[in-house]
Order: C-alpha cells, then structure tokens, then sequence
C-alpha cells in the first residue's frame, strides 16, 4: 500500500531532524538549561527552516534553490563561522544557577536564532533535491494540494521529534546540578567549534 504524501513527509521529517549536530546540541542545550519550552521553541525554528526548503524543492522554485546551491560555499562558511562563535559561547557561558537572578532568554529569540541557523544550512535543500524524487515526488511536478500535504507532514514530523526529545530531556532538567550544567556546557561548546571548525577546513580542502 503507497503511504499518503502526508505519512512521506512525516518520514522525511524524522530522518532530518533525528540525527545529532550542533543544532540538536543547541536545542538539547537550551532545553537543559532553560526548561522544556525553550527547547521546542528553538527546534520550532528548526522545523520552519526545513520546511522552507522543503517548499522550495517541492514546489519546483529554481530560480531560488539555484542562488541558494549557487551560494552554498558562502552560506557554509558563514554556519561554519557562526558555530564557531555560538560554540565558544556556550563553552564560556555560566549556568543560571549559579548566576543570580539569571533570565532566561526570550521565546521570540529562542526560534529566531535557531530559524537563521538552519537556515544558513544550504546542504538541506539539496538533501531535498536529491532525496524526494525516490519518494515518488517529482519536484515541480505535483498538484498543489499534494505538495502541500507533503511539506505539512515534513513540519509536522519535525515538531513532533523536538517536542518527545525537548520533553523527555525537560522532565528530568531538575536532577541536573550546577556542575552538571557547567560540564554540558563545556562538551556542547567544544562540540559545537568542532562542527564548526570541521566545516571550515572541509570548505578549504575542497577548493
């Protein structure tokens, strides 16, 4: 039985948003520190940059995904550049409970920051490109109605992996000591420069 394009793109979510990088770390890391809703706020940002791409590739938008792949080395080694800095600013950065009256950052912040990371992530729309045609997708060749049920359950796949993982992580936040967060802290940091540096150096090395 051929699954709906809806089940198709819950699928494609999933296989997007599981896999462990720097943003996942970011995520897992707010969701720590700050509390569950954080965490699915910045995987909502997440899930709203793959489904953008999603809708460019499946809606056939050339124009767009060719300056986007065109530019891809330029948008690489700015995420390169910015994992960078993130990174060694979560490695610096001191957990709450040890600063007093610490805030929390905003909600808003939270989505928008994660939304430009994955943004500047062009390797996810050729995923798409290369990927949805053995989905049976033929890019810009789908009615409307379809392409939309398709993208919707690529976001609907996405949110629901960062809320189980944001979740899980956010009920057990409290067991969590102040030196526990430090050493979060400083492996998400050092992590995240590695996936930074790694990217910088592969850019180099394939020029």
């Amino acid at each position: 039985m051929e699954l709906s394009p809806f089940i198709q793109g819950i699928i494609i979510g999933l296989t997007l948003a599981v896999p462990v990088g720097p943003i996942s770390l970011l995520c897992i890391r707010r969701t720590i520190a700050d509390g569950r809703l954080h965490g699915i706020v910045s995987g909502l940002g997440v899930s709203t940059a793959d489904t953008a791409y999603a809708a460019i590739a499946v809606l056939g938008l050339t124009v767009v995904s060719g300056v986007i792949l065109s530019q891809q080395l330029f948008f690489r080694a700015c995420a390169g550049i910015v994992f960078i800095l993130v990174g060694s600013r979560v490695f610096l950065s001191v957990p709450k409970g040890v600063r007093e009256n610490a805030g929390h950052e905003s909600y808003p912040k939270d989505y928008l920051s994660m939304l430009a990371i994955a943004l500047a992530n062009p390797l996810t729309i050729l995923f798409f490109i290369v990927v949805l045609p053995g989905f049976g997708i033929v890019l810009g060749g789908t009615s409307l109605l379809t392409s939309a049920e398709f993208v919707l359950g690529i976001f609907s796949g996405s949110v629901a992996w960062w809320v189980v993982l944001c979740g899980a992580i956010g009920s057990v936040r409290s067991r969590f000591s102040t030196e526990n967060l430090l050493w979060i802290n400083r492996i998400s940091g050092i992590l995240i420069i590695c996936f930074g540096v790694g990217s910088l150096l592969f850019l180099m090395l394939a020029r």
